[in-house]
Parts: C-alpha cells; structure tokens; sequence
C-alpha cells in the first residue's frame, strides 16, 4: 500500500469529509427496494458457499497421500498454491467492487467456486486439475472475504435490514465464513473416511451448492453507486490502513487467528498421526469441525465482548489462543487425541472471538469507500498465519515442536500485551 497517512484520529473536518465521502460511495440500489428484508441471507449463503470451497480440501490431504500417493512435496503444493490465488484477490477485489460494484465481483466469485469444484473434480487425472482448483479456490475465498464481507455489512444496516443493530453485520459474516468451513471440511472428510467416489463427490456436492448462487446473487440490491473512478493503482490506496487503531490493534491480532485455525486442524493432526493411526482422517476432520463449530458457536458471546471504547474482545482473543497454543503443545507431547480436541476447542474459542470484534474494529476504522480494501487488507494478515505450520515444519529439525509451540505461546502474549498497550487508544471518529 502507498500513500498512507500518519494521522490516526481525524480532526472534525476531516471526520465530516469521510462521512460524505463514505455516503457518496454507499447509495441504495432502487430496483432492490422490492427485496430489502431478503438481501442479507442470500449474501451469507453466498460466502458460506464461497468458504466451503476453500476449506473442505484441508481434511482430504492425508487422502491423496494414501489413494493417489503423492509425495509430501505435492501435498504441501497442493495446500501452497492456494494462497497464489488467495492474497491477490484478498487485496485487488475489494478495490473492483468498489469501482464497479459488489454484485458482479460476488458473481465472479461464484462463477470461481463452481471451476475450482470441476477442476477438483477432476483430480484422478492428475496433479494439474488439482493444482488450478486449489488456485480458483483461493480466488474465489479471496473475493468472498474482501467483497462478501463488505456486502454484508452493507445490507445488514437500513434500509435493507431496518431491524438489524450495528454489529449484525460483522456476526453474520463470521458466522457465514466458519459455518461454511466447517461444514466443508465435515461433509469433504466424512466422504474421504467412509463414503464413495473419495477423490469426485465432495465437490460435486459443492458445486451443486453453488450453482443456485448464480441466479440469486443478481437479485440482490446493490449497495455501491458511482464508485471511484481513477487509475487502478490509485483505487488500491487504502488511507484506512494507516489509521494507528488498525496498525495497533488490529494488526497484532489478525495473523493469530488463521494460525491458530491452521495449527488446530493442519499441523496438529500430522504431529498426532502415530496416536490416531487409520482413523486420522476422521480425526483431522473432527478437529476442523471442532474448532469451526466453536468458533461460530461463541459468537453471541463475542458480540457481548466488543465494545467502542476498548480493544476488550481482542484481548480476550489473544488470551485464548495463547492458552490453546499451551495445550496443544501438551497434546503433541503426550500424543493425547484428547487434549487435541481441548486445544482445537480453545483455539476455535479465540478465532471466534478474534473474528467477529476484528471486523467490527475494522467496520468503525474504515469509510464507505474503503471497506472492501480494509477488509481485505485485515483478511490477508490473518490469512497469513496459515504459513505458521509451514515454517514450523521447515525448521523441524533442528527445532522441536515443543520448543516451536513455546515460542509461539511468547510471541502471541507479546502481541497481546501490544493490544493492551493501545486497549483504549486511538479511537477511530465520526
């Protein structure tokens, strides 16, 4: 990102100007009026769908290691490649949106799941179909986030959902993400263990999913009329970004949230292999479905957490996740399926947390015109902790993983106390 500014808190004038400048992009779409009640659960569905086609792979890889024997190299590409597809989307599509509207980039993101579904469907063919799915999957998670998020929120206020209350839009678009990766990842995982056609069927049942979303998406109301115009490199200028309340609060806490959810069901169930044996794909799966479920299980809670004038519920993140980062490590040690599903159930309760108030503090930093490019921005930190296994296993020898979940433990208390330090700080206004 350029071009960003120093300033944290705007002075009035600037507050007024960002206000006007945020209704300017933001303006109802008439021909939706006839729908505004109906607006939002088609959006959620869309992002469920969207989410379910980028996690329901993560239970499968032990699957191409048995059933097609692919090398350890291959299957970690297979899980790589997906953040090729992932950041670029994360970072360009909200800043398309908001130059030509949400509706037609959801549909492109619609459009993305059902190719990487029939790319992945055609796995049995070879590494290639694989490789390109995993890649659309990214994408199409990628826009989901950045885009379907932002829609979210948008229709989730008036006068497309007059009743909702301020926050109904950051719960819902958790909820959608964590409701569709962990019913992704449970469907993908049961077919993998006991079902038929192991390496087709779960994504033709996601592209059946998905193909409705190409005549509901259009029918739902527009929430961004005469976006920015200008040159590309320009639209991807995102001033919010260098609001200090995201540089220190949100940005200390973003990338624990998918490390914690890749540690939880991507590293932990390999570090327990030799304890679960032939059970450890359904194993994998629980953990996913655990940490998932309890992430959007603690929502309400989540809600009650978050409060304008703290960074209260992001502590309260970290607190977790270091704590479920402890357990796992003891789980690891023991080789205890047991504390394995513990840390999954603690780390699930920290990504909960973190997601929900980590929108709402990115809602209240961000105007009209950059929301999409901010929620992209937060969902790229975070979706770099997915590199946290990567590198834990790279330097494993000569580190143990004992000593790597200690550290980690460190680092995320460090970040917790950062939070703290600005835990009432640099409050964003309006």
């Amino acid at each position: 990102m350029t071009g960003i500014p120093a300033e944290s808190v705007p002075d009035a004038a600037v507050a007024r100007e960002r206000v006007s400048a945020g209704t300017a992009a933001l303006q109802p779409d008439p021909a939706g009026a006839r729908g505004e009640r109906a607006a939002w659960p088609v959006v959620f569905g869309a992002i469920s769908v969207s989410t379910w086609c980028g996690n329901q792979f993560s239970p499968l890889l032990l699957m191409y290691e048995r059933i097609q024997h692919y090398p350890t190299l291959i299957v970690n590409l297979f899980l790589g490649i997906y953040v090729l597809g992932l950041a670029p989307a994360l970072l360009l599509a909200g800043a398309l949106s908001d130059r030509h509207g949400r509706r037609p980039v959801m549909l492109a993101g619609v459009v993305s799941s059902i190719a990487a579904g029939t790319m992945l469907a055609s796995g049995p063919l070879g590494p290639g179909p694989i490789l390109a799915g995993r890649l659309l999957s990214g994408i199409t998670v990628g826009i989901a986030m950045a885009v379907g998020n932002s829609w979210l929120k948008e229709v989730s206020q008036a006068p497309y959902d007059p009743g909702a209350d301020a926050g109904s839009g950051a719960r819902r678009a958790s909820l959608a993400f964590t409701l569709g990766s962990a019913c992704g990842a449970l469907v993908a995982g049961a077919i993998a263990q006991w079902g038929p056609w192991k390496e087709v069927l779960p994504f033709l049942l996601q592209i059946a999913l998905a193909v409705p979303f190409l005549w509901l998406v259009p029918r739902v109301p527009e929430t961004v009329r005469g976006g920015a115009g200008g040159p590309l490199r320009a639209r991807l200028r995102i001033p919010a970004a260098g609001h200090k309340r995201f540089l220190r609060v949100v940005v200390p806490t973003a990338p624990w949230l998918f490390a914690a959810a890749a540690l939880a069901y991507g590293y932990l169930p390999v570090l327990l292999a030799p304890a679960t044996g032939r059970w450890g794909l359904a194993y994998a799966t629980a953990l996913t479905v655990v940490t998932l479920g309890t992430a959007a299980l603690v929502q309400p809670w989540a809600k009650r957490l978050d409060t304008v004038s703290s960074a209260r519920a992001l502590v309260v993140c970290l607190v977790f996740i270091v704590a479920g980062l402890l357990v796992a490590d003891a789980a690891q040690q023991e080789q205890s399926v047991l504390l394995g599903l513990a840390a999954s159930l603690v780390l699930g309760t920290g990504i909960g947390i973190g997601l929900v108030s980590g929108l709402l503090e990115v809602q209240r930093i961000a105007t009209g015109r950059d929301l999409a490019g901010l929620t992209g921005v937060f969902y790229a930190l975070a979706y770099g902790g997915f590199l946290t296994p990567t590198v834990m296993a790279a330097i494993t020898p000569p580190f143990t993983p004992l000593v790597l979940f200690l550290v980690l433990s460190g680092l995320a208390a460090l970040c917790c106390l950062a939070v703290l330090a600005s835990y009432r700080r640099h409050l964003p206004t309006r």
